[in-house]
């Protein structure tokens, strides 16, 4: 039986999604079909649509398993005032890029950040005072940040990453 947690299932969802991964490395999201995808794995079109709707359901998927992982991996963050967070982001993004690559070419960095933002420090360092302004503008040029560095093959240390963030908070201690 094709129940959820088959292990059968299972194993044909992962290969799913990482033949889709893989393809959104060199494609478009609207470029990627079912039929290339089954293509890819060896699967049935069948198997497919028993567990996804179509690419953008399976896209949709991968985002919701990508920010899981990532909110599993920086949940102690949200509560720690620790100030090698960046670090630790900055490491974890190296040593995942596919991951991040595939989370901003989906676009889903515009409707959801990956940054882990430290609210009480930002209204302690600004009195509350147009503080939606801060934390918008604040994500986003992480978000930019960590495109680029990206884009560029992360040729800078997570080391070196971290100090560009830190020099942006430069006196506000």
């Amino acid at each position: 039986m094709n129940t959820k947690n088959n292990k059968r299932r299972r194993e044909s969802v992962e290969k799913i999604e990482k033949a889709f991964v893989e393809m959104l490395q060199t494609k478009e999201l609207k470029e990627i079909t079912v039929s290339d995808i089954c293509k890819k794995t060896g699967l049935n079109r069948s198997t497919f649509y028993a567990n996804f709707i179509d690419v953008y359901d399976l896209a949709d998927k991968v985002r919701e398993n990508l920010e899981n992982d990532f909110n599993r991996y920086f949940s102690d963050e949200q509560n720690s005032n620790e100030p090698n967070s960046a670090l630790k982001m900055f490491r974890h993004i190296k040593d995942n890029q596919i991951f991040y690559k595939t989370y901003f070419k989906l676009g889903y960095d515009e409707k959801h950040q990956v940054v882990v933002y430290d609210v009480n420090r930002a209204q302690k360092d600004f009195d509350n005072k147009y503080i939606d302004y801060h934390i918008t503008f604040f994500k986003n040029g992480i978000n930019a940040i960590i495109k680029m560095w990206l884009e560029r093959g992360c040729k800078e240390s997570p080391e070196e990453m971290a100090e560009i963030i830190k020099q942006e908070y430069r006196g506000r201690e």
